[in-house]
């Protein structure tokens, strides 16, 4: 006999679009994308950004809210209602396990955003002649104390994830996403009136033409698209799983998640090159730019106290709102497949993921080793895999009729199942043969074990779930969740 859970419903349209924006909205756009324009071209990078934003994430997008709307199960509930007591199942796990780890090393990345939000708050960075670099390397450093940042970021994303679905994670949306809205609007207006700030437009909206022609350009365009969506990982399924059942797809889930995504994007951009440039700092400091060059900078404008602030606050915010979204994954498909309370399932997954990161909050090599093998191969991987399913397994056509089409405003047309079936597939592959190809010879240790455990895992998990035929399968409903 089977304990039906009952299943939370978002609680209103914005409030969903508040939590999916958050959850696309963290470090890929407010501290990634700026940099990675200014390695890239400026504004060549971002035409390439915004046609492969909205020719394949937003496409991939649909599909997997689709499907989570549909089936109405979390990643490992939906591949077995696709495939049956199948092996196949065990593709649910690989996504699961990816996110998972994913979540690990990226909490280190939340606990800098609080440790940075900390100092903004106390006035660190507006103290005479403070050497932000000498900072940086203190922190970086100090293993205690990045533990310590670690456990603080998941202590507060279970927080968070135990007041539920439209409790939590659409409460805290609602509020964070419009004051992280009106502190880069704050920051882009006062930065565009610096002196020699208009430099930093014209660099970022200029293009450069030379570098459409680079395929680097390119690869790095439709990265920064995938990582800013978090297209394949599990979160736009889970998050599609609370949806009604004539809720609009096309637009909420899809057309405004990209327009609110390329918004802070921008909004970033706005806030950060007229900072860049009037202050002399390379476009292009890669991942000091903010811990390091805008934090230097903030201590010498006019309201710098203000201005660090409202920057590393917003970023603060962005991250949690990502993270709460990545740890959802894990505790919607534990609560289901254990068939047990949220409460339990919120500790477990947090515990989990906790112990996981301890090490990569401890070294940042293992932290580079994870996120070399888990965004050159793990997520794309995650993404063919669930585009597979969608298009073929599924059939883009059936999942286009009867989920992505219904309630909606805007009709996706039939080019739609062309897109998952063949163009977003084959696009993942081409990633992974490509970073095969540059890092063999670049990190070939990297590479060969990186492989060799992603090798290992695929097999392994589908032995694990077919070993479970025996799993009790969880009903549904669409009322109030039970604890």
């Amino acid at each position: 006999m089977t304990t039906t859970i009952s299943r939370e419903q978002w609680g209103s349209r914005f409030g969903y679009l508040m939590a999916v924006v958050g959850a696309m909205v963290g470090a890929g756009n407010i501290w990634r994308m700026p940099y990675v324009t200014g390695e890239n071209g400026g504004g060549a990078f971002l035409i390439a950004y915004f046609l492969l934003l909205y020719l394949i994430a937003v496409p991939g997008l649909m599909g997997e809210t689709s499907l989570g709307r549909h089936t109405r199960q979390g990643l490992i509930g939906t591949f077995r209602k696709l495939y049956g007591n199948s092996r196949l199942v065990g593709l649910g796990l690989v996504i699961l396990i990816f996110n998972i780890v994913l979540m690990s090393y990226y909490s280190s990345i939340v606990g800098w955003s609080i440790y940075y939000a900390f100092h903004a708050v106390t006035g660190t960075f507006t103290q005479t002649n403070f050497d932000t670099a000498a900072l940086w390397q203190a922190f970086s450093g100090n293993t205690a104390l990045n533990v310590g940042m670690h456990s603080v970021a998941m202590l507060l994303v279970t927080s968070i994830l135990l007041l539920g679905i439209k409790g939590g994670i659409e409460r805290l949306a609602k509020w964070m996403m419009p004051i992280l809205t009106i502190a880069l609007i704050a920051i882009a207006i006062r930065g565009v009136t610096l002196p020699g700030a208009m430099a930093g437009l014209e660099f970022s909206f200029s293009p450069n033409w030379a570098y459409l022609t680079r395929g680097e350009t390119w690869l790095a365009a439709l990265g920064q698209a995938l990582f800013s969506t978090g297209l394949g990982w599990g979160i736009a399924l889970t998050y599609g799983s609370y949806l009604g059942r004539n809720d609009d797809i096309p637009l909420g889930g899809g057309i405004f998640t990209a327009i609110g995504n390329t918004s802070f994007g921008l909004l970033a951009i706005f806030a950060v090159f007229p900072i860049v440039f009037a202050f002399g700092i390379s476009p292009s400091s890669g991942a000091e730019l903010a811990f390091v060059a805008l934090a230097n900078a903030f201590g010498s404008m006019t309201g710098g106290y203000l201005w660090a602030l409202l920057f590393f606050m917003g970023f603060f915010f962005a991250n949690l709102t990502t993270a709460i979204a990545i740890t959802e994954v894990g505790v919607t498909t534990y609560r289901e497949e254990r068939n047990t309370s949220r409460t339990k399932a919120v500790l477990t997954i947090c515990g989990i993921i906790w112990l996981l990161g301890i090490p990569s909050a401890m070294n940042a090599d293992i932290l580079g080793y994870l996120d070399f093998v888990v965004g050159n191969w793990g997520l794309p991987l995650a993404t063919f895999i669930i585009m597979i399913a969608i298009g073929w397994k599924f059939d883009a056509h059936r999942l286009r009729v009867l989920s992505l089409n219904r309630g909606a405003d805007l009709y996706v047309p039939r080019i739609w199942e062309l897109v998952v079936r063949y163009q977003i597939p084959a696009i993942m592959l081409g990633i992974m043969a490509y970073f095969l190809y540059t890092n063999l010879g670049q990190t070939p240790w990297k590479t060969v074990s990186g492989l060799a455990l992603l090798t290992l895992m695929i097999p392994l998990c589908m032995w694990i779930m077919n070993r479970r035929h025996d799993t009790p399968q969880v009903a549904t409903s669409t009322g109030d969740q039970s604890s």
